[in-house]
This record gives C-alpha cells, structure tokens and sequence, in this order.
C-alpha cells in the first residue's frame, strides 16, 4: 500500500517543472523533486536529508532536460 502511495505522490511531481529557461526549469525541479523526495522519506520513516538531497538532483536534472526548445 505504501508504495502506491508513494507512486502515486511522485509522478504528479516529477513531471512538472515551471519556467521557460534552462535554470528556471531546474530550480523549479529541484524544489518540486526536494519536496516529493521529502514527503517520500516521511512516508517510508527514512531520514529525511537524503531522500529531499536525492529529490532535489533528480528534479533538477530532469527540469533541465525537458526545457522547450524555442
């Protein structure tokens, strides 16, 4: 059931990002991926730094690499 639910708060999450350049996008993720990461870890009882850390690269990164070309 946990992971469902974890599923289900991330994906939403890790596909959107705002802005219209490269860095906007990737701070955008890198919030949105601090915060799915976080509410991820406090869902499972992990520690809580390195899921919000893990997060934070991963939508950072992904921000980035889906920024429109214009």
């Amino acid at each position: 059931m946990k992971s469902k639910l974890v599923i289900l708060l991330a994906l939403p999450l890790l596909l959107s990002a705002c802005g219209e350049t490269w860095g906007e996008r990737a701070v955008t993720g890198g919030g949105i991926g601090a915060g799915t990461g976080l509410a991820i870890g406090a869902i499972a009882g992990w520690p809580l730094l390195a899921p919000a850390l893990a997060g934070a690269a991963v939508g950072a990164g992904i921000g980035a690499a889906t920024t429109p070309k214009q």
